[in-house]
């Protein structure tokens, strides 16, 4: 038996294009939140904002992060050495990204009109989600601005980056270690485990 027989790249999930269950269980997971929220219900278990999280981190991670020539592309697929990369659900490029980051730009809209986008829920929530979001799009800005130039990328930036997201983590983690986490404002933890999210969707 080859070893690839059966697995997601000869037949993904129910016959449909690769990414579309998770595509399908991302948003799922992303209307339980915003719904709750929106309500304003205060008994959401705090294991569906992990998921979320976890569930969007492993969904703008997972796509092919190679730009091949689409001749290229096309021979690889045919050779069987990549998936076939038909968009989840058959909908076109980017737009399950789309309806996810529009979820939640329309949910923290929808919390302002309410007066109710600085409640400590809401923000933290938007706010982490955002910072990760923020991340994925300063990485593609960056991948097409040094495409654009034919130069790569700035090893300046990545460390500076790098330095500055372990520093606040850093402190804020021996701050825990050591007992003193009441040394610290909250926010600043909030605001260490945003930089931390925004660090991960950079990558």
């Amino acid at each position: 038996m080859a070893e690839l027989e059966g697995s997601p790249q000869t037949w993904p999930p129910l016959g449909m294009p690769t990414g579309s269950v998770r595509a399908l269980l991302t948003l799922i997971v992303v209307a339980v939140v915003v719904v709750n929220l929106a309500a304003g219900r205060d008994d959401l278990d705090v294991i569906w904002v992990e998921t979320l999280l976890m569930a969007l981190a492993h969904y703008f991670t997972s796509r092919r992060f190679v730009d091949l020539p689409r001749e290229t592309r096309l021979r690889l697929e045919q050779e069987g050495i990549l998936e076939d990369e038909r968009h989840p659900l058959f909908l076109p490029k980017h737009s399950i990204r789309l309806l996810l980051m529009g979820s939640f730009i329309g949910l923290a809209s929808y919390l302002y009109q309410q007066n109710r986008i600085w409640e400590p829920r809401a923000i933290t929530l938007l706010g982490m989600v955002f910072a990760y979001l923020l991340g994925t799009m300063l990485r593609s800005v960056t991948r097409w601005w040094a495409r654009w130039r034919r130069t790569p990328p700035s090893r300046f930036w990545g460390d500076a980056k790098a330095l500055v997201v372990l520093g606040t983590v850093g402190v804020v983690a021996v701050c825990e270690f050591t007992g003193m986490r009441n040394v610290l404002d909250d926010r600043i933890h909030k605001v260490a485990m945003g930089m931390l999210l925004f660090y991960f969707g950079s990558r």
